[in-house]
């Protein structure tokens, strides 16, 4: 009886700790357009996320490209989820960004012909949702 009770304790708090984890992971959506202003729509789309600290021109703390590469939709939307594409340096791990230490942005570059040749790039800060990530710890 001891066994029993000690083993549903311990599946209790196992079940618990992994229901409390937040998701390491943003979900991020764009409309692609090209040079002329066109939608790009249904297309693979060459992209490339950066996490910069401090500032839209601040230091990249984490950077990711993806493979195979995302499609836009109908309307030219794109979704990703950043922090599950690949990595563009060993050092770069999503889970391990420190969001207590201040402010962060988003860069996006983006070859809307599918490639890597990034013409189209923009930065704005993240604002309160990715901070809860903090949180969770």
């Amino acid at each position: 009886m001891k066994n029993v009770i000690l083993t549903l304790l311990l599946l209790l708090t196992a079940l618990t700790s992994a229901v409390a984890q937040a998701p390491q992971k943003l979900s991020y959506q764009a409309v692609i357009r090209d040079a002329s202003d066109n939608l790009v729509k249904s297309r693979p789309i060459g992209i490339r996320t950066s996490i910069l600290q401090g500032s839209e021109n601040g230091s990249a703390v984490y950077q990711e490209i993806y493979n195979p590469n995302p499609t836009s939709n109908i309307n030219g939307l794109l979704t990703l989820k950043i922090g599950s594409g690949i990595p563009t340096s060993a050092g770069y791990v999503f889970e391990n960004i420190n969001w207590e230490v201040g402010s962060y942005y988003i860069r996006t570059e983006v070859d809307p012909t599918g490639g890597t040749n990034y013409s189209i790039t923009s930065a704005s800060e993240l604002l309160s949702v990715p901070y809860a990530l903090y949180a969770a710890s």
